[in-house]
């Protein structure tokens, strides 16, 4: 891949953290009240469906519920389904607490908050992501915000990650994203940024990496690995 990680440490980098699956692990709830909308509606769908939702926008996630339960509506109704199904998910997000942080997720936030050539940025397809990281506590690791409601182009778009590289004054190939979702990937990919996997490596081969989780590694062996690869 033509990426390359700058060599100097006076350049200013990035890292750039999706927020479902890599932060928290909210895909649980969503799939609880998208069930439930699906369920209020006459028909039912799978958790290996609710896969499919990973990294994509409210409004594509419903379209691809209804095309699972054949169903279609006017948009105006659509919009008030995609309301319900949020404020149905808000009352469970509304209880997390730090408990819910993925494994080692603090410890790299704070190693990379020490290095002074490092932004730390969220993009994230979420509408509610500042109200989550709020939630458990992690807002004040970051740099710039990006969520569902800053972009006209979901993901595999780039348009997210790239704003967030914009935000921060950082070129895109100096920036590391960091996805659990292979939409997420491409998007990375499209941007021109590293892409870290957080996942199976059947879903994700297209990464620079692929690692499980954070729990048995710091940032800087990611460095140094994505730094083998140029």
């Amino acid at each position: 891949m033509s990426n390359s990680l700058p060599m100097k440490d006076d350049q200013r980098k990035a890292c750039i953290f999706d927020l479902d699956g890599v932060i928290v692990d909210t895909a649980k709830y969503h799939f609880v009240a998208w069930r439930n909308l699906a369920n209020s509606l006459g028909f039912d769908f799978t958790e290996k469906e609710n896969e499919k939702l990973k990294g994509v926008s409210r409004i594509d996630s419903l379209n691809l519920i209804l095309e699972w339960g054949g169903m279609n509506f006017s948009e105006k109704i659509k919009a008030d389904l995609a309301l319900n199904k949020n404020e149905d998910y808000l009352t469970y997000i509304k209880k997390m607490d730090e408990s819910e942080i993925l494994p080692n997720v603090v410890g790299i936030l704070e190693e990379l908050k020490k290095l002074p050539n490092y932004k730390i940025g969220l993009g994230s397809a979420s509408k509610n992501a500042k109200l989550i990281l709020d939630q458990v506590g992690l807002m004040k690791y970051f740099d710039f915000i990006v969520d569902g409601s800053m972009v006209t182009n979901g993901k595999p778009h780039p348009e997210g990650f790239l704003l967030a590289a914009s935000e921060m004054d950082v070129l895109p190939k100096n920036c590391i994203v960091f996805e659990d979702a292979p939409k997420g990937v491409e998007a990375a990919l499209a941007a021109e940024m590293f892409a870290v996997g957080i996942g199976r490596e059947d879903d994700l081969g297209d990464a620079h990496l692929v690692m499980a989780d954070f729990s048995k590694t710091t940032f800087e062996k990611i460095e140094e690995k994505l730094l083998a690869l140029v």
